[in-house]
Parts: structure tokens; sequence; C-alpha cells
């Protein structure tokens, strides 16, 4: 039975509280899930038999799906019920799991994946659309969000710890039944404990026009981006453009879409909120500045200063361990500052950061990247923190769904469009600087291999030997950290320009107020069984 109820408009309470746990739960394993699979893939492809391409398919596909699905699924849960998507994501995420865990051929495999991609994008915009229902207060959202966000960015912390013990005991399925268990307790616990939100307005359509629109969209334009930086083959490459050309026109033609429509996939209206605008784009640049930056770092830590896997793990996790206690924190900042001002203040410490990057070497520089990547991840821990909390707070409490699923996409795509850039440009750096220490009498597979990679680099020194193999291992370590060095002032750069734009567009009054508070609490109604 279904009662039309007003959304609680004063503080939340021991239930929600525990509800909000409830929400962490497929947070977390989201997190974790991508993780794990890195650990996972010699394992699974020395059973399955996995090619190179499918190898790359198995771990592309989920973040392919997930990217694709977010802004249908946010949309989707507010009109048929936020909670409801909920569950059938939990539903349908555990039965995928155990279809991955018992795969028996890389297909099988790669379709298991496909689907925990769109089942997983049914669980962050519910989740945190939920959120901003359960927690009306300005500061009890704020708190929560922060919560929630600290639980995303610990699960991929806790990723390759957790997938390291469950592969020493098990085998390598094991780690996508991590999921079962949460998604049961989340499926029982959820109908008694969380409420239920959704639009009362039953004319509201879903537009499949705009929903396969923008698949065609999203999908071509990160496999280009995802193709152009591997730098495969020319034919690649001509394939690469050709669909980031497709992804860009059916962008714009969904764009143009939207505007004709009744009720649209995407709301433009809510761009024409300077708060929303600016933060969404904040955040895709900040986040995809960390993403590339941060992706360096870590081939620094393993190929650079030369440390093998279990120990490059640990040296890595100040990383995790930064942006989750900057996102934690956030919320205590605002007792001795103003949101803008903790953002302006975390991007800040990001710049310097990335600064300090910039003179990095290849010799003796590992703790100095270390403190640097994992200041740079501190900082920018408020701005996704009490970023997403001014994106929800923007938009009307009826789509905030859809609002999660745009915020949830802006850090996707900026994390694919951050690698993708930043990681080109410090190949290039990378090759025209180590091309003239490859020695003539090195093979031509090896002498190729130095020239495309640091690691390329490194196993070729390893067959040359002697002097010469020393003088070209220093030469790739050397370029290699010249890249670095190069991606950081961008990095830099970026920082800069997002905390000037947050600084200069952020009024102090409309960060404080949150958003424009929604006037038409009837518009919601609250289910319970």
């Amino acid at each position: 039975m279904t009662n039309a109820a007003q959304a609680p408009a004063g503080k939340a309470g021991r239930r929600e509280w525990i509800g909000l746990g409830i929400l962490a739960l497929p947070t977390l394993l989201i997190a974790l899930d991508i993780g794990v699979l890195f650990l996972a893939l010699p394992q699974l492809s020395g059973d399955l038999g996995t090619s190179g391409t499918e190898q790359l398919w198995i771990t592309d596909i989920y973040g392919f799906m997930l990217a694709g699905f977010l802004i249908t699924m946010g949309n989707l849960g507010d009109r048929i019920g936020r909670r409801k998507l909920l569950l059938i994501g939990a539903a349908a995420f555990g039965a995928a799991s155990i279809l991955a865990a018992y795969a028996n051929s890389p297909e099988m495999l790669i379709a298991a994946r496909a689907l925990l991609g769109i089942a997983g994008a049914t669980l962050n915009p519910s989740t945190l659309a939920l959120i901003s229902n359960m927690f009306r207060d300005d500061k009890q959202r704020g708190v929560a969000i922060s919560l929630w966000a600290t639980c995303q960015f610990g699960g991929a912390a806790l990723g390759p710890l957790v997938g390291g013990l469950m592969l020493d005991h098990f085998w390598w399925g094991s780690v996508f039944l991590l999921g079962v268990p949460v998604m049961v307790v989340l499926l029982v616990a959820g109908p008694r404990l969380l409420p239920e939100y959704r639009t009362s307005d039953s004319g509201r359509r879903l537009d499949l026009v705009s929903v396969v629109m923008s698949l065609l969209a999203i999908l071509p334009t990160i496999y280009g981006i995802k193709e152009l930086a591997a730098g495969g083959a020319q034919s690649s490459e001509g394939v690469a453009w050709a669909a980031l050309a497709i992804g860009l026109a059916f962008a714009v033609a969904f764009v143009r879409r939207q505007g004709t429509l009744k009720d649209p996939l995407v709301d433009l209206q809510l761009f024409s909120e300077p708060a929303f605008a600016i933060t969404l784009g904040a955040m895709a640049l900040a986040s995809g500045a960390f993403a590339g930056t941060s992706f360096l770092t870590s081939q620094y830590i393993m190929s650079v200063a030369d440390l093998t896997p279990t120990a490059a793990g640990l040296w890595q996790a100040p990383t995790g361990g930064g942006i989750a206690a900057g996102v934690l924190l956030a919320p205590l900042f605002l007792r001795w500052m103003t949101p803008r001002t903790a953002m302006v203040g975390g991007l800040t410490l990001s710049a310097l950061a990335y600064l300090v990057l910039t003179q990095v070497g290849a010799e003796g520089g590992l703790v100095t990247v270390v403190v640097c990547i994992a200041l740079v991840a501190f900082g920018v821990g408020p701005l996704f923190a009490l970023g997403t909390g001014l994106v929800i707070g923007s938009a009307p409490v009826e789509k905030a769904g859809a609002a999660a699923s745009l915020s949830e996409s802006s850090n996707v795509l900026g994390s694919t469009l951050g690698l993708a850039v930043l990681g080109t440009l410090s190949a290039a750096v990378y090759r025209d600087e180590v091309s003239g220490a490859v020695p003539d009498t090195l093979a031509s597979p090896a002498a190729k291999a130095a020239q495309e990679t640091v690691a390329g680099g490194t196993a070729s020194a390893a067959e040359l030997g002697g002097d010469a193999g020393q003088a070209l291992l220093s030469a790739a370590r050397e370029a290699f950290t010249s890249g670095l060095n190069t991606v950081s002032w961008v990095a830099a750069t970026v920082a800069v320009a997002v905390g000037v734009a947050v600084a200069v567009v952020l009024r102090e009054k409309t960060v404080q107020q949150d958003g424009p508070q929604p006037t038409d609490a009837g518009s919601l109604e609250e289910a319970r069984a």
C-alpha cells in the first residue's frame, strides 16, 4: 500500500542514520569491485585462456556500462521509486556477481561484467538521491554525503588489500562473490529501514529515444578516448577517432532533443543554476587531473622506484587514505570556514603538491611522490564531498536522482578524459626524451618497447645488460619522470583554474544555502509497506 506523505523537513533521526549505513554497503562494494579485478586478472586469464583483447574487455566493459547507464538509471529512479530501483539493482548485481565468479569462458565473464556495470549504475545514484531525501537538514546532509563518499573512496583503497587476501586463500572467482552477502543484507534490511521516494506525476515517461541517444553519446566517446590514449596501430587509431566523432555527434543531438521535450532525460534548466553547473565542471576537471597524475605516480612507485608489487601497494595506500580523510573531514571544516573556503583551500593544497611534483627527480623521489599525491588526494576531498552535496542541493528534490547521476557521470567522464589526455601527454614526453638513448644494437621489438613505456624500457634494459643496459634504464626512468613533471604542471594549472572558478562563481550566500530548496514537498510520495 502506498501513502502520500511530505518529505521530512526536520533533522534526521536514528532510523535515517541506520539507513545511511545500509546505503553505504553498495557504495563500498562498487569501489571494492573495481580494485580487486586487477589483482585477479592474471589468475583468471590463465584459467580461462583469455587473449590480450579479451583482457581489455573484461576490465573496461564494467566502466563502459556504468558510465553509459548512470543518467538513465538516475532518471528511472525518480520515476519508479529510488528504493525500488536500488533493490532491483542490488538483486541484479548479486546475480551478476555469481555469474562472474563461476564464468567458464572469457565471453561469459565479459557478459557478466557488462551486467555488473548496468546494475552498478542503479546503485550510486539511488543511494545518493535517497540520502538527499532522508537528510533535509543542510549540516546533516553534508555529514551523510561525506560518509557516503568516504565509503566510495575508502573502498577503492581497500580493494587491493581485500583482493590480495582473498586470492591468497581462494580461487579468482571469490573476489566477485564479495558482493553477494552485501546485496543480501541490502535486500533484507532495505525495505525495513529505507523510505521510498518518487515523483507523484504519473504522466512522466522515460523517453527511450533519449536513453538510446545518451548511450550512443557516452559509450563511443569513452571507447575513443581510451583507444587514443592506448596509442595502438594506425588502423585502430582511425576507429578511435571515428568512435569519438560518432559519440560527439550524438551528444549534440541529445542536448538538442532535451531542449524540445516536456519531460527530458536531462533537464537543461538545472545548468542555469551557477552553483550546479560550475560545481559539476569543477569536479570533472579535478577528478581528471587527479586520475591522470595518480596513475603516473603509481607507475613511478612500481617502475622508477623499482619496488615489488606488494611493497608498491603499501606505498600507494596513503593516496587512498588521503582522499578518504579529505571527504570525511570536510563537514568538520565547516565549523571554522564556509564551504567555498574549504573547497578553495583544498584545491590550493592540491596545487601546491602538484607544483612540488614538477620538481621531483628519478633518484630518491619516492617519499616526495607518495607524500605529494596523498596531499593532492586530501586536497580534492572537500570538493568531492561538499561539491556533491551542492549539486544535489541545487536541484529540486523530485530530480535528486537525475542530479546524482550527473554528479557521478561528471566524475567518471572526468577521470576517463584525464587518464587519456594526461597519459598521452606523458607518453609523448617519454618517447621524445628516451628515443636518443636506445642503442642501435638493441633488437627491433625490444627497441620499440623501450620507446613506448617505462615498463618496456626496463624490460629492454634487462635484456641488453651491462653498462648499455644500465644507461638505457636510467634514461627510461629519467624520461618517465620528465613526463610526470610535465603532467604535474598541467594538473597544477587545472587545480588553480578550478579553485578560481569556485571562488568567483560560488558566492558565499549560494554555497551556504546549499542551493534552492524545494517548494513543493507534496510532489514526492513516501511509500511504506
